[in-house]
């Protein structure tokens, strides 16, 4: 048996489809551009944004789709994204029971956990105990909501800014967040 990794597999199935017709290397090309700019980090600087600019959050709060798109975060799953956000009070965290959808244009394609059918299962059934299970325990007195996508409706968790950080920069705000802290199953830590 010859052993190839999955690049070299990957590479040797795009030479395949190209040689037999079945997609041009512009095509792969545009693919990966489109993969490329639907990014998790795009949502962290929505969030940092968020942060620092009270007039941002209050339009992203009102219309998450638009406030995203005034970024330059829009397309493909992320025709309405919704805001909802983390207070002292309240936690929340995103999932997709039916497959697993993510506004793509702010979190980029859904991690592996995200997509598991225990993770999609569990954290509507058992939500304590699934961010438990992830790292993140909550005090008992926090609320925790748990928000289903549906085929129209993303969401993206806005959540809450860790203290000491109030001179950083944008650049700085949007280093911290994390893609898990923007589905909500992580907060956003400061380094220390």
């Amino acid at each position: 048996h010859i052993f190839l990794s999955p690049a070299a597999q990957a590479a040797a199935v795009r030479s395949a489809m190209v040689e037999n017709g079945h997609l041009t290397e512009a095509a792969f090309d545009a693919a990966h551009a489109v993969e490329e700019s639907l990014n998790w980090h795009n949502g962290a600087k929505v969030v940092a944004r968020a942060w620092t600019d009270p007039d941002y959050k209050a339009r992203l709060m009102q219309d998450g789709t638009a406030a995203c798109a005034e970024l330059g975060f829009e397309g493909p799953e992320g025709e309405y994204i919704v805001v909802i956000e983390d207070t002292p009070e309240q936690k929340n965290a995103v999932v997709c029971t039916q497959c697993s959808c993510t506004a793509w244009p702010v979190l980029g394609l859904p991690p592996e956990w995200y997509k598991s059918p225990a993770y999609r299962a569990r954290v509507v059934r058992e939500p304590r105990k699934v961010l438990s299970e992830m790292g993140l325990d909550l005090a008992g007195d926090v609320a925790l909501r748990i928000w289903d996508t549906t085929a129209e409706t993303r969401y993206l968790v806005l959540p809450l800014r860790p203290p000491g950080t109030e001179d950083w920069s944008e650049d700085q705000l949007a280093a911290i967040v994390t893609r898990e802290s923007m589905i909500g199953v992580a907060l956003v830590k400061a380094p220390k």
